[in-house]
């Protein structure tokens, strides 16, 4: 009999697209469909939710047919998704009352503003670990039910059900048999209490969302039904179900504390597994559920920086650095390394710790030995600062689920050059290792599924599967490491609003 197979369903923000893994972690096959992007309005960004299903769907079916397998041999469906983008159907057409909002949107930024200005965010982050920003789906989930005809007393009489995009995907994939979520998921929403694992009353009432309307929570390795069988060929059950940067969390084999990864594209998300520990961040870096398997929950600070990869693309667009990224890099590469050029990229403001909206990028550090190589190396370095920002505030807030043999795992655009690696393990003083397989959300789902199936017997197992990996050495003089710092904190000061 041939070994099990294991469909992951990635349904992103510019694309849904479906892996087919072997028990090994190995992919054997990939199918993507983009999705479209709407803008009503400045500062609104919406999907299609239909389009979503009607494309996973189709990648799920024909992933199968490009491995040349036969969809019984798929043992169970893991989904990652989107985070915090979030839609509203109804019970009995299974329809979308509104396009999905998804999680870039700021038309609820307001509400939060003015929940602010209560002095509410400190018990909003006592209960779920967030701050109050548009970005959680909360206020969203609010928003239209106040702005969509009629939502508010049909969703008060138990007409309609919402939910972030893996509810949305098990409740169509079932045929409307399952209207369920994971931990990961709910704890992105503003209303799921991180410490009693249940939907807060407390933050329903504050925010306005009656609870009847958000799904059962389960594990990430769990029973969330089966596929309703004319849509694949046969009934095929989902297992394993995990927000994106969990997703990638687990996809890296970051399952004990002190683990952790980050994810360099446009900007980087990183997570540091603290354990059975929910600290309470002095830098605001965000607690979240990293995972919730055998009703056991894993906990995780999180922070984002919001110019990482993005950096590099302005090189390249704003300033006619020919060739790209590659470019920008070959530049970087050949540029001095003695001239103390700093570039702060806060183009959209300072993201954690810092969270200084206000602030703006500059070039500090020029003189008449400077040029387009050394900010290049500068934009380059700026995504390894701000990674030891990160890892300093997160060493403060959590300082027991840090050790001596620290490995920080990377994924995502930037970490395809090993020059940038080699920099961010010298600047950061931390051991890099670059997963050589890039899809880790799909396979960290995958995994999920797989646990929930039988397939592994516990995380630990699962983990085994995670990608080979290519290691950097910080081999940076710690007296040159520690002078690159200060002058990137001093630049950090100078743009500060």
């Amino acid at each position: 009999m041939a070994d099990p197979l294991i469909l992951a369903l990635d349904q992103g923000t510019t694309s849904t697209r479906a892996i087919l893994f072997d028990t090994k972690g190995r992919a054997l096959a990939e199918s993507g469909r983009p999705l479209e992007q709407f803008y009503p309005a400045d500062g609104w960004v919406e999907h299609d939710a239909e389009q979503i299903f009607q494309a996973s769907v189709e990648v799920l079916r024909e992933v199968v047919q490009k491995a040349a397998r036969e969809i019984g041999e798929v043992a169970a469906i893991g989904i990652t998704n989107q985070r915090e983008t979030v839609v509203i159907w109804d019970r009995k057409t299974g329809l979308p009352i509104h396009r999905a909002i998804v999680w870039q949107d700021r038309r609820t930024a307001e509400a939060c503003d003015r929940l602010r200005d209560e002095g509410r965010e400190g018990r909003v982050s006592e209960i779920t670990g967030l701050l109050l920003d548009p970005y959680f789906s909360g206020t969203k989930i609010a928003w239209l039910l106040d702005h969509v005809a009629g939502a508010r007393t049909r969703a008060e009489a138990g007409d309609l059900l919402a939910g972030t995009m893996d509810a949305w995907l098990i409740w169509k994939l079932t045929g409307g048999r399952v209207h369920a979520t994971d931990a990961t998921n709910a704890s992105r929403t503003l209303l799921f209490d991180i410490h009693k694992q249940a939907w807060s009353a407390e933050m329903g009432e504050m925010l306005g969302v009656p609870l009847a309307v958000m799904p059962a929570v389960g594990d990430c390795a769990g029973d969330f039904g089966e596929t309703a069988s004319e849509l694949l060929g046969r009934a095929i059950p989902i297992r394993g179900v995990a927000g994106d940067q969990q997703a990638a969390l687990m996809g890296q084999g970051c399952v004990r504390p002190g683990e952790m990864k980050a994810t360099y594209g446009t900007g980087c998300f990183m997570l540091l597994n603290t354990g059975d520990k929910a600290p309470v961040s002095r830098a605001r870096l965000l607690t979240t559920v990293a995972a919730r398997v055998g009703g056991k929950t894993t906990y995780a600070l999180e922070g984002a920086i919001f110019i990482a990869g993005a950096a590099i693309q302005w090189m390249h667009e704003a300033l006619n650095v020919g060739g790209g990224p590659q470019g920008v890099e070959k530049l970087a590469m050949e540029a001095r390394d003695d001239l103390g050029v700093v570039l702060v990229p806060a183009f959209t403001g300072l993201g954690a710790p810092w969270w200084d909206a206000g602030a703006r990028g500059a070039i500090v550090g020029l003189t008449r030995d400077a040029g387009l190589g050394e900010i290049a190396r500068a934009a380059f370095d700026a995504s390894a600062l701000q990674t030891r920002d990160l890892i300093e505030a997160m060493r403060a807030d959590a300082p027991e689920a840090f050790h001596a043999k620290l490995e920080l795992r990377i994924d995502g655009g930037m970490s395809r050059s090993g020059w940038f690696n080699q920099r961010l393990a010298d600047l950061t003083g931390v051991a890099v290792a670059r997963a050589t397989f890039q899809e880790t959300t799909a396979l960290g789902a995958a995994l999920f599924a797989g646990i929930g199936s039988g397939l592994y017997r516990g995380v630990e197992e699962a983990a085994a599967a995670r990608p080979k990996t290519e290691s950097y050495a910080p081999a940076m003089d710690v007296h040159r490491r520690e002078a690159a710092y200060a002058r990137w904190l001093d630049a950090v000061e100078r743009v500060r609003s």
